[in-house]
């Protein structure tokens, strides 16, 4: 069968087939055969991969396990970053050494879905187009934990997951583009300021005795003739206004100012800080000397002791108060300075007024004091893995390395060759001729190595288990803690970070920041040992250890997995309270004795006075259209419900039937005597009702008809709305009647108005009457 090579493919030029710029076809059956076979089993087993970027040890280790890769467009796939040679090195090899079969095999699944993607940035496929069973090696929203303005704004909720604190392994770091974190940030570098001048005045004057034992000198020249002659000199009260603020500084923690009624002031005011400050440039970068500091020692070791029971990061401020400003846009040390002066902070940070307006400026305490080999500073780059966000699950890898600087360590200069240890900035700078010749010449160390250091060197070889790579564990742990709720837990996906520690004296790894997509290139011996190992490890995790739990992990081993928790279900940031209006109460029902048809007659009228309804009547009589009146007044069932509603006592009544509630309109003299009331006959005559109307044949039976039509209720009010003011006399609820309860029959509807009669017991004696009743239609249904 016919192939089509891809024109320029290293098959085609071998061969010899590109004639005037066509690819001609070539009968490679057993090559197509066997292509063909392992293609289909591929993708059956769903076997297909896509890569983007540099990764030659994934696609190998895919290769080796059955996988086929189906190549990523040409703009997704080529474009990566040009500031990476390595980058370059690879798409020059790919053309050279790729083998035919490979090749053969993407253009077959070049239409097949894709089941693994392992993609250089996150955004260059979007997790939420993805299927269920399609895996990707990012997950969303890392941002939290993997920028530097995220991971100093989440780790000061730490206390919320855990009981750590995150100043014993993150430097103190500060967003300038908040108002409040920039006062914050000004408060800690002038009481920073206050410590140095502490721990100033105690090495000065440890370093002057030894010096004067050296010289065995002691007593031949007066101190103060020294400061004198050597360097300008500072008053004693510097040491005075740093104890006091380090003295407040410590009330304020033990909450020794909640007596203090009035609004505090505050310490000093900005113009005597001001003039702290200069004269701490003065002590600090030009070497002024304070005059009778020796009397303040004492006072000095005793303020730092108590300090350190609070400061965690003590001992690495140093004296000269450095701080880093990191521009939070930025990566591989662009943009990154160090600076040791308040005012050249701030004047940097509000010439950028965009940056600052969306707090990407990030300030962070420098280490002024760390760990060194042969006098030269160095971080450590540490890998781990997460697989799973819910319930959190971190892999943790045994062997990281070191990235040295090219220049011994110094606070003196500020330079960013002494402090970033950034590969991609000190493999452009040439080795000092101060540096030790122990260094390496690539600066980059496998732990193993440094390891190999602390033994020959410090006999400390054992406190890189002790303490060295549990801090690292507890504070990668940590940060991961409270930038859970962040990440969308999307369990086909995995993520590969790296971590970038300092070591203190005393072996504590303090955490600078982590990385999203940690370089893989091959830069130096001990990259190029190690990350094509992390690479294959990581596939060892997340396709084999997931399908098998005993399969080999390699240098991965599991730190922390969560119980997990249950996600309730978002429903969004948008909420709503849902309620009713407060209505006004109404009065209770009453029952009142009517003394004569006259009051009867004259509350009507009034009530017909009153009315502001039209309704049309038919004049056939003048008793017909009075009713029809009062029926149209009269509240429908909506409304008696909703004053149910209000009511608490009427909620019981708000469907009433014949059977439940009786109610006599007592007309005037004539209609009373009809159906056999006296004068003092009693009459029940509510503000607001609605009524069911029924067939007798139900009402013998002693309940009510369950059929459609004989539920349905008036739409509109039948009886009149009565206005009855209230009375002293008889006040008593609803009456139980000892007979019977009149109930009223519907025979039909029509047009007009009917009479139609109805038997009704008598409230006093039971007899039965003949009652003539007015109904209006309505719906020409028949009503109950």
């Amino acid at each position: 069968m016919p192939v089509l090579l891809p024109r320029g493919s290293p098959a085609e030029g071998r061969l010899g087939l590109h004639h005037g710029g066509v690819s001609l076809p070539v009968v490679m059956p057993d090559k197509f055969t066997k292509a063909k076979a392992l293609v289909e089993k591929a993708v059956k087993l769903r076997r297909v991969f896509s890569v983007q970027g540099p990764y030659p040890a994934i696609r190998a280790a895919l290769w080796a396990r059955g996988w086929i890769e189906r190549c990523l467009s040409s703009p997704l796939q080529r474009e990566v970053s040009r500031e990476d040679d390595e980058t370059e090195r690879w798409v020059g090899e790919k053309e050279e050494n790729l083998n035919d079969m490979y090749d053969l095999m993407s253009r077959l699944v070049r239409n097949e879905t894709t089941y693994f993607y392992w993609t250089t940035r996150r955004d260059d496929i979007h997790c939420h187009s993805l299927r269920s069973d399609q895996i990707i090696n990012h997950y969303a929203k890392s941002g939290a934990f993997t920028t530097k303005v995220g991971i100093c704004v989440n780790l000061r909720n730490l206390h919320w997951f855990d009981a750590a604190d995150p100043d014993a392994f993150f430097p103190r770091c500060y967003r300038l583009g908040a108002e409040d974190e920039k006062h914050a940030f000004i408060e800690d570098f002038r009481r920073t300021a206050c410590t140095s001048v502490l721990r100033h005045v105690i090495e000065t004057h440890l370093r002057r005795h030894a010096e004067i034992d050296i010289q065995n000198t002691v007593g031949s020249v007066s101190e103060g003739r020294v400061e004198n002659l050597q360097h300008p000199c500072v008053g004693s009260e510097i040491i005075s206004t740093a104890l006091r603020v380090c003295q407040d500084f410590l009330c304020g923690l033990k909450h020794g100012d909640l007596d203090v009624t009035a609004e505090k002031q505050p310490l000093l005011e900005e113009q005597q800080w001001v003039d702290f400050l200069q004269k701490y440039y003065m002590v600090v970068h030009k070497g002024a000397v304070i005059r009778g500091s020796s009397e303040f020692l004492a006072d000095c070791e005793a303020m730092l002791a108590r300090l350190q029971e609070v400061c965690p990061q003590l001992d690495t401020d140093g004296v000269c108060n450095i701080w880093i400003v990191k521009p939070g846009a930025k990566s591989r040390g662009r943009g990154i300075m160090c600076m040791n002066r308040l005012e050249k902070i701030l004047s940097l940070v509000d010439t950028d007024r965009a940056v600052v307006k969306d707090s990407k400026w990030v300030v962070q305490k420098y280490l002024e004091q760390p760990l060194l080999v042969h006098g030269t500073k160095f971080d450590l780059r540490q890998w781990f893995l997460v697989t799973d966000w819910n319930p959190l699950t971190v892999w943790f890898y045994d062997e990281c390395y070191l990235r040295f600087s090219t220049q011994p360590f110094s606070t003196k200069t500020l330079d960013s060759s002494v402090h970033l240890c950034n590969n991609s900035i000190q493999k452009h700078l040439h080795a000092s001729r101060d540096r030790h010749p122990a260094l390496p010449e690539d600066n980059m160390w496998s732990s193993s190595q440094f390891r190999t250091y602390l033994q020959q060197q410090q006999q400390r070889e054992a406190e890189w288990e002790l303490v060295v790579v549990p801090g690292m564990q507890q504070a990668v742990v940590h940060t991961l803690q409270t930038a859970q709720d962040y990440i969308e837990p999307r369990k086909a996906s995995f993520e590969l970070y790296g971590a970038d520690f300092m070591l203190g004296n005393d072996l504590t790894p303090w955490l600078l920041e982590i990385n999203a997509s940690p370089t893989m290139a091959c830069s130096t011996a001990v990259t190029s040992r190690l990350c094509p190992r992390v690479q294959v490890d990581t596939l060892k995790v997340v396709l084999d250890h997931s399908s098998n739990p005993s399969a080999d992990t390699g240098g991965f081993r599991l730190i922390y997995k969560q119980a997990a928790v249950e996600v309730p279900y978002y429903v969004g940031v948008k909420l709503l309270v849902e309620g009713s209006p407060i209505r006004q109460t109404r009065p209770l029902l009453h029952r009142r004795t009517c003394s004569s048809p006259q009051e009867l007659e004259n509350r009507h009228n009034s009530q017909r006075q009153n009315s502001n309804r039209i309704t049309k009547i038919l004049p056939s009589d003048k008793e017909n259209q009075e009713k029809s009146k009062l029926r149209k007044s009269a509240p429908s069932k909506k409304e008696f419900e909703m004053r149910a509603d209000v009511h608490p006592n009427l909620q019981p009544y708000r469907s009433l039937t014949c059977q439940q509630l009786s109610v006599a309109h007592t007309e005037p003299g004539r209609k009373a005597q009809q159906i056999g009331l006296s004068a003092k006959a009693t009459t029940l005559v509510p503000r607001s009702v609605s009524f069911s109307f029924q067939h007798p044949q139900s009402m013998s039976k002693g309940k009510v008809q369950s059929s459609a039509d004989q539920k349905k209720p008036f739409s509109q009010s039948s009886f009149p709305k009565m206005s009855v003011p209230q009375q002293t006399t008889s006040t008593r609820a609803i009456p139980s009647f000892k007979d019977g309860l009149p109930c009223l029959d519907v025979l039909q509807l029509q047009p007009k108005v009917v009479k139609t009669t109805q038997i009704c017991h008598s409230f006093n004696h039971g007899a039965r009457k003949q009652i003539p009743l007015l109904c209006l239609e309505r719906d020409k249904k028949i009503i109950q």
